[in-house]
């Protein structure tokens, strides 16, 4: 253990008598080893997900919903040109994710398309693949999962359209899906 003694007056006349002249060194030479600022959350978006994911899993299946798309091929969100989802079933946008629904129950889908349509709209990917299936596999061989899935996409507001596969890539039990635009959000 070293022990420290007080500098006396000689001392110190001797250190001020060594470094006279001295010239100091220049601060912009320094590095700042400040720990990078977190990147802003997107407390909004985070919302807006959150809000999809709730009216995907929680609102209630209408008569009317099952009626009006149970048996649609396809579905155009009001106001948008019929072109657009012409150019959908002619495959003019590339598949950019799909999901694969088989073996699964209607809860378990429901929360699977919910994730799914999420992350995909936080990474701005716009045309999704959701493969239901045909119905082979369920109790009646009723394509459930196929009226469902049309359903809960008729109803998340980043739908755009939606058609049926053509038959190389799933046929009727295939959907492509177009999300609007938003971009990479992440």
């Amino acid at each position: 253990m070293t022990q420290h003694k007080q500098a006396s007056s000689e001392d110190l006349d001797a250190f001020l008598a060594a470094v006279d002249g001295a010239t100091p060194l220049s601060r912009p030479d320094r590095v700042s080893f400040e720990a990078p600022k977190p990147s802003p959350r997107p407390r909004q978006r985070e919302r807006d997900e959150a809000a999809v994911l709730g009216e995907l899993l929680h609102a209630p299946l209408a008569v009317d919903d099952w009626l009006d798309l149970g048996g649609a091929d396809s579905f155009l969100r009001s106001g948008l040109p019929r072109t657009l989802l012409r150019d959908l079933r002619r495959g003019r946008w590339s598949i950019q994710n799909h999901v694969d629904l088989h073996g699964m129950n209607r809860h378990e889908a429901h929360a699977e398309v919910a994730v799914f349509l999420s992350e995909s709209m936080a990474e701005g990917r716009r045309c999704l693949r959701i493969v239901h299936g045909r119905g082979n596999g369920s109790p009646g061989r009723e394509a459930i999962l196929r009226q469902l899935v049309k359903v809960w996409l008729s109803r998340c507001q980043e739908v755009l359209a939606f058609c049926h596969a053509p038959p190389c890539d799933g046929g009727d039990g295939a959907l492509w899906v177009l999300l609007k635009a938003g971009g990479k959000r992440r």
